[in-house]
């Protein structure tokens, strides 16, 4: 099978990145793969160690006076490779690929996944699910019913992120203890650290987190430490963090490619989002071993059985944070039983060959049902 995957994030597409990094990464095994993605962005770099994989420069979001010629770069592209599959991830892209395709006689089948939770109503997603869309893939069962009660989108299948990144063997406690230390000082040895990689964007709502821990008494508070990956916080966010008094007890990576080290001493996870289809930030968190925070918005309470392997709570409300920062505190053993199950959740349900099998699927379907054309090139079937 010939695949190609398209990309819109000229820099950081977070979730999405590691998303279309992994499938084009997995495919290229057994399939030809292409990913058409702006110069020098994050996924462009983090495929250039798949030496199956090619890289195609192309702008998705080009000036006016650039967008005939970068559609027609495109055209070319899909005709001389006479892919089997255009796997789009965003509106931009997905724009793009319908406009190269016009007037084509030879025609992809094209497949969507729906990354996010905006309204897909609009007269452009109408024109997109109906000149270039023969199947869209839903990240969660939220998207799905999103999609089926108001968009013009048919043929959904959801598939959920599998985890391709298992959890290492748990460190021994002199060395978590030591990597505590030299993070937050001695004062942070056997401190309780709450982590994210969802990234630092206010809507991601890590800010309610700092808040709640502001509620409690100093002497709770300094049973905590936070452990943020992701863009550097802002003045404003600084000067949040100072008034709830976690200035000293927040660190932050800056973003990684890789997770697994600040994760390696993170306690418990959160995702406290405004809105969140799924989360792969918070799937890759759980089979890492950490049990979640999560809002109840989208697909995020999908991810966690409360009370097993994490917590559900609304969004923007503070104060239910903070009695499960509470609880914590009452029975901080809690928590390592808790991490041990959302760790088995994510080898049992966050399969990554499930989903790499549950994605190829539905290429195969989409290529059944395109009445355009027929499979031309496989490495293996």
């Amino acid at each position: 099978m010939n695949i190609l995957y398209t990309n819109f994030h000229g820099d950081y597409g977070g979730g999405q990145d590691t998303y279309v990094r992994d499938l084009a990464a997995a495919m290229s095994r057994h399939h030809r793969v292409t990913v058409a993605s702006p110069e020098g962005s994050r996924l462009s770099r983090l495929l250039k160690d798949s030496p199956d994989v090619a890289i195609f420069d192309m702008e998705f979001k080009p000036r006016w006076n650039r967008l005939c010629q970068e559609i027609l770069r495109l055209r070319q592209l899909i005709v001389a490779e006479r892919f089997d599959v255009i796997h789009v991830n965003g509106s931009a892209d997905h724009r793009q690929v319908m406009l190269a395709l016009l007037g084509c006689r030879y025609r992809p089948a094209v497949v969507l996944t729906k990354h996010n939770t905006y309204r897909a109503d609009s007269f452009g997603n109408l024109l997109r699910a109906r000149l270039a869309t023969d199947h869209t893939i839903a990240v969660s069962d939220y998207v799905a019913g999103m999609l089926a009660l108001r968009s013009p989108y048919g043929n959904v299948t959801v598939v959920k992120h599998g985890v391709r990144r298992q959890a290492a063997e748990r460190l021994a406690s002199d060395e978590i203890r030591r990597r505590k230390i030299a993070l937050f000082g001695p004062s942070g040895a056997d401190a309780i650290v709450l982590g994210s990689s969802a990234g630092t964007a206010p809507e991601k709502g890590w800010m309610d987190l700092i808040a709640a821990l502001g509620r409690l008494p100093e002497h709770e508070r300094e049973r905590f430490r936070v452990l943020l990956v992701g863009a550097e916080p802002t003045a404003e966010q600084c000067e949040q963090i100072a008034l709830h008094r976690m200035a000293a007890r927040t660190a932050f990576t800056g973003r990684l490619d890789d997770v697994r080290t600040p994760f390696s001493i993170i306690d418990v996870s959160f995702v406290l989002s405004y809105h969140e289809s799924l989360s792969y930030a918070c799937r890759e968190a759980m089979a890492l071993g950490c049990p979640a925070i999560v809002t109840r918005v989208g697909g995020l309470p999908e991810n966690v059985e409360p009370g097993v392997d994490g917590w559900v709570v609304p969004p923007r409300e503070p104060a239910a944070i903070e009695a499960i920062l509470r609880a914590i505190m009452r029975e901080p053993g809690c928590v390592r039983a808790m991490g041990r199950s959302a760790r088995l959740k994510g080898k049992r349900e966050f399969s990554f060959e499930r989903f790499i099998d549950a994605t190829l699927s539905v290429y195969q379907k989409s290529i059944r049902h395109n009445p355009y054309r027929r499979v031309t090139s496989m490495r293996s079937v």
